[in-house]
């Protein structure tokens, strides 16, 4: 039993949410300073040179299991490393902060949606109700109270490409059951990394001769460095660890604590004031999350 394994997965994708809570409000605060496929290019290349030493001789005891499935890592490496974040932070050069976190609130809906096409699981009414409602949370605090803003929202190239990231990672969490027992934690994250990069880099390498490389400042230095190691390497061990055990339905309700995670940041950050929208949507989506988490005996859940 791995040390991840004796921590609570609830706390795992609490702590997970809150790293890309703040990874995407920096995604947005440093969209001029750094371009997108740079900015998800040296996350990953950062990452992974901080992760080898700890997952080398790891990775080395699995490439054979790895060989064995080779094509679902590789599926798994393109969806989860390298399209969704180099989606997110293409989105955010365009859209709002607010229109990327409200397109991924209907990533938990997606994975139920999927689990039950591919997998056969069965939604029970209760998870299906705490859906809904935390949901409704989340729109609550995203719209600030008023439900007018939702025909306002202006669906940009930048809104699509949150949509198309959205959809990378609901698959992503749905076919990480796929993987056998053997296969998971550290070397697991170390391959996607890898071959997350290999991905990345030819349209790294287009973006950078087409008049859009890395200025190395201050700023892109320390935003590097937050989405490198919480944002990723942290962020994908505790999420990995926590989907095998809870399944993919469970896990993915704590998405919608993306939002307001993201919220409270920006009020610590820019000193704004929690309204009584916050705190109704807040309650909302904790009552959400316990009627989706708590005697769900229909959903079948695979270990890693």
């Amino acid at each position: 039993m791995s040390f991840l394994d004796r921590v609570s997965p609830y706390l795992l994708l609490v702590l997970t949410t809150l790293f890309w809570a703040g990874n995407i409000n920096l995604g947005r605060v440093i969209a001029g300073e750094i371009p997108p496929l740079g900015l998800a290019f040296w996350r990953w290349t950062v990452a992974f040179v901080v992760l080898s030493p700890f997952a080398y001789r790891p990775m080395r005891q699995q490439w054979p299991l790895v060989r064995q499935h080779l094509r679902l890592v590789l599926i798994l490496s393109a969806l989860g490393v390298a399209i969704f974040n180099s989606f997110v932070y293409i989105a955010l050069q365009t859209t709002t902060a607010t229109n990327g976190v409200l397109m991924q609130s209907i990533s938990p809906v997606l994975i139920i949606l999927l689990s039950t096409v591919f997998f056969d699981d069965k939604a029970s009414p209760k998870q299906w109700v705490g859906v809904l409602v935390s949901l409704i949370g989340a729109a609550v605090v995203l719209v600030r109270g008023n439900i007018s803003i939702l025909f306002t929202l202006d669906f940009n190239g930048g809104d699509l490409w949150v949509l198309c990231a959205v959809i990378c990672w609901s698959v992503y969490t749905v076919l990480l059951r796929k993987l056998p027992q053997a296969l998971k934690g550290m070397p697991f994250l170390g391959y996607s990394i890898l071959f997350g990069v290999l991905f990345i880099s030819p349209f790294y390498l287009t973006e950078t001769m087409n008049g859009r490389p890395v200025s190395l400042s201050l700023i892109t230095v320390a935003g590097v460095a937050y989405v490198s190691v919480f944002a990723s390497l942290l962020a994908f061990l505790f999420w990995n660890n926590a989907a095998s055990r809870l399944g993919a339905n469970r896990a993915g309700q704590f998405i919608h604590l993306i939002p307001v995670f993201g919220l409270t940041i920006a009020t610590l950050i820019l000193g704004e004031r929690l309204q009584s929208y916050h705190y109704l949507g807040m309650c909302l989506v904790a009552s959400g999350l316990l009627l989706a988490n708590t005697n769900i005996g229909s959903t079948r859940m695979t270990k890693l």
